[in-house]
């Protein structure tokens, strides 16, 4: 870990962004990360990645990790969110980029790639496809009952009374093990999340004490207010583009776990096999047997070498 390299960019006045960089050259990789994660969610790629001669980047986003939080919680948006990211692009001298997101960095991607189409070369995400920006609320179906993670967060106050019963650590503890599972988080009426998890349940084999600490420490610091208004509260935000003209006519790469709770959500899996394609038409899905919502930790050798492939075969052949 030591040879990756850490520092911030002014995006706004008074508002710095943390970055993490390793590698050289104009062959640049942009990551993005999902909830509850930072940039060190990316380590085995960034590492594994930059020996093969690619320059890795990933940031922590305003209101994570070592990133300064907005000065108003309204600020904490997908297209803010999106700005910092130009920003810092532009900071280090760097004009196109592949972009690797996850989950919430799927989300991500997506404004970005609506927003600057002539910086991305191509597109890989994990968890979620790709989607039209605004419309992210479309997997939380009217079917999904109430006690559904994403809607006990969208709701103000409710997940920072659930979270503040424990400590950082024990949150992102808690979310690891639930999001591994493959049965969507629900709460009974009586329980709230952090519920969800007994406290003797065990990490998950890939996950080690000292990434909990790493994860932990940092959301001790930075809290978890910024990070439910995006992306949770912010599922609705529009882009003031019609949504019949977006498209994504890069190379795009779908990294999938097979066991991946996600696939359970109402409609997502025709989303993945039907609907994306309408807006992703050079999409390649691919699955990984007994992988979860974290793939890219859970088996980060299969990951490397898919992204290094995709990256071989369809953007510097």
């Amino acid at each position: 870990m030591e040879q990756i390299e850490h520092k911030y960019v002014e995006v706004e006045e008074g508002l710095k962004i943390h970055v993490a960089e390793i590698g050289a050259g104009d062959k640049v990789l942009f990551f993005l990360h999902g909830f509850p994660e930072i940039w060190y969610s990316w380590r085995h790629q960034m590492i594994s990645l930059s020996k093969s001669g690619y320059r890795a980047v990933a940031v922590d986003y305003r209101g994570y990790g070592l990133s300064d939080p907005p000065p108003r919680l309204e600020d904490a948006t997908f297209a803010k969110t999106v700005a910092d990211l130009a920003a810092v692009l532009d900071s280090l001298n760097i004009s196109k980029v592949v972009l690797i997101g996850k989950d919430t960095g799927a989300f991500i991607a997506s404004w970005f790639g609506v927003l600057h189409p002539k910086r991305v070369l191509g597109i890989v995400t994990m968890g979620i496809p790709l989607s039209v920006p605004g419309t992210a609320s479309s997997f939380i179906s009217s079917t999904i009952p109430e006690g559904f993670y994403a809607l006990r967060w969208q709701e103000p106050g409710r997940a920072e009374a659930d979270f503040g019963r424990v400590d950082a650590k024990t949150v992102i503890r808690n979310v690891y093990i639930l999001f591994s599972g493959s049965e969507v988080p629900i709460a009974a009426e009586n329980q709230e999340i952090m519920d969800l998890v007994e406290p003797s349940t065990p990490l998950p084999p890939w996950f080690t004490e000292e990434d909990l600490e790493a994860y932990g420490s940092l959301y001790q610091k930075s809290g978890f207010q910024t990070a439910l208004k995006m992306p949770y509260r912010s599922l609705d935000e529009q882009l003031d583009v019609p949504v019949t003209e977006v498209k994504f006519e890069v190379p795009t790469l779908l990294i999938l776990g097979d066991k991946d709770y996600a696939l359970k959500l109402p409609g997502m899996e025709d989303y993945i096999n039907h609907m994306v394609k309408e807006i992703v038409p050079d999409l390649k899905t691919t699955y990984l047997t007994g992988g979860t919502h974290f793939v890219q930790e859970q088996f980060p050798e299969e990951v490397n070498q898919l992204i290094l492939d995709f990256l071989k075969v369809r953007i510097w052949a």
